[in-house]
């Protein structure tokens, strides 16, 4: 039997018993317009305005990590052979990290934080992935880890010490002020970004807080 024939079986059990079976008709909501960004809708100011004042906004600072994931073997036609690794490769896959301001939390029951990240960001497809990540908040007197991931085609990892975050394995860095480790749950497009939200899986702290690494109008900080 079939939902319509279920839905008709129903209402005559409801009937037979006397039980009232008129219902106001639901309206389907409207399905959402897709369309191109018309001129006369662009922003009315430049996009280095944009950033000058929304730079005025003091924030911490995050690198977000995710285990290397291995890539297949190409066959003979130069595609991947599917459940291969390549024998060349004589190291394990790489990690990958990129800097990140725009991390917040997002909930708590279900524990899900976010961050946002760049369409054009080399690191993202590398993440996504993954499936994993781990957000490490760096604490003052990191600026130069933060620098070094925040550049594009250099190892970001030489000479940086971590150990695998304990859920995801993702690389939790040395010396931070907090770390959160979390899985993939969800991705949104936010016009030249994308919102990645991840459910945690684990989190913690040094037992000896440790002074947070800020960034306000281009410049790193911290508590006075």
């Amino acid at each position: 039997m079939g939902h319509a024939g279920m839905a008709a079986a129903a209402v005559r059990y409801l009937r037979s018993v006397g039980a009232a079976t008129s219902v106001e008709p639901v309206e389907p909501l409207p399905r959402p317009e897709l369309r191109a960004v018309r001129e006369d809708e662009r922003a009315p100011f430049d996009a280095a305005r944009f950033r000058h004042v929304l730079g005025h906004f003091a924030s911490g600072v995050t690198i977000v990590t995710a285990p290397g994931v291995a890539t297949e073997a190409p066959d003979a036609l130069g595609g991947r052979a599917s459940g291969t690794l390549d024998a060349d490769a004589a190291e394990p896959p790489a990690p990958a990290g990129f800097a990140c301001q725009s991390f917040s939390s997002l909930s708590l029951d279900p524990p899900l934080v976010a961050f946002m990240v760049a369409r054009t960001s080399g690191s993202w497809p590398r993440i996504a992935r993954a499936g994993v990540f781990c957000v490490n908040v760096l604490a003052a007197g990191q600026e130069a880890l933060c620098r070094a991931f925040a550049v594009s085609g250099a190892d970001k990892f030489a000479g940086v010490e971590w150990t695998p975050a304990p859920a995801t394995g993702a690389p939790l860095l040395a010396g931070v002020a907090a770390w959160v480790d979390c899985e993939v749950h969800a991705v949104h497009t936010g016009g030249d970004h994308l919102v990645v939200v991840g459910r945690v899986k684990d989190l913690g702290a040094p037992a000896e807080p440790l002074p947070p690494l800020l960034f306000h109008r281009g410049r790193f900080g911290g508590l006075a």
